[in-house]
């Protein structure tokens, strides 16, 4: 078994296509996405459309906003989900009542041969952070890895690392971007595709082979992705600039 998990695709076409291409260049046919496929970036429509490709997906907290009601979210954030939304809600249009639907559909978590797939975490499968800072504190990881069988995989907070059910966090580079997973607890957390924060601007996803997990960077043109979001009034420039910086 040879899977790409990846989350927060955040509408970001030119991301989106260059993990794709790096998937495909590893010999993976099988993709799981973790949620956050829209907000923020200037194409939701095309990503979802990928996005319907892939082998299973989960539902993130920004589908949701779009769905229903923006809730929690800053007042950049909601903007961007509103004009998400007015993307996706032309219903003469075939292809985006096809969209909504897959959108609709979407589940909270998937679990399976002990591995669970949600956006935030176990315990709030769309809301939930779970920070590198958090191993400071116990009681949240306690209660977050009394719900996990296995392997949880995660995404939401667009920082890639490995949480173990001793209280440690790793970070890939601690452990040069590839680490064997044994019997014991993990979350994972995979990072982000579209809006990287953790000071790297490439794109990040994890493939994982039996019991070896790889953290992938991919190089992509997030220039073409900043002048998409200038230039949408409703998008704010903000967005686009912590691209360049990946925080």
């Amino acid at each position: 078994m040879k899977r790409a998990i990846l989350s927060d695709i955040h509408g970001n076409i030119e991301a989106l296509h260059a993990v794709i291409a790096d998937i495909r260049q590893n010999g993976i046919e099988e993709i799981y996405c973790l949620g956050d496929i829209v907000g923020y970036g200037p194409n939701p429509c095309e990503c979802v459309d990928l996005a319907m490709t892939f082998d299973r997906c989960v539902l993130g907290n920004h589908e949701q906003g779009a769905l229903y009601d923006p809730e929690g979210f800053s007042s950049g954030a909601e903007r961007a989900i509103q004009w998400t939304r007015a993307q996706l809600q032309d219903e003469s249009d075939e292809q985006n009542r096809q969209r909504w639907e897959f959108l609709c559909e979407l589940p909270r978590n998937i679990r399976e041969n002990g591995h669970t797939y949600v956006h935030g975490s176990p315990r709030s499968p769309l809301h939930e952070y779970i920070f590198p800072e958090d191993v400071y504190n116990t009681r949240k990881l306690e209660k977050v890895f009394g719900l996990i069988q296995g392997t949880c995989f995660i995404g939401h907070t667009h920082v890639p690392g490995i949480f173990t059910d001793d209280g440690k966090y790793l970070s890939p580079s601690e452990f040069d971007m590839k680490i064997e997973l044994d019997d014991k607890k993990t979350l994972v957390n995979v990072g982000s595709v579209g809006q990287p924060r953790d000071n790297d601007k490439r794109s990040c996803y994890v493939i994982l082979s039996d019991k070896t997990l790889e953290f992938r960077r991919v190089d992509y043109p997030f220039d073409e992705t900043i002048e998409k979001i200038y230039a949408i009034p409703q998008l704010d420039n903000f967005l686009g600039d912590r691209l360049r910086e990946g925080r």
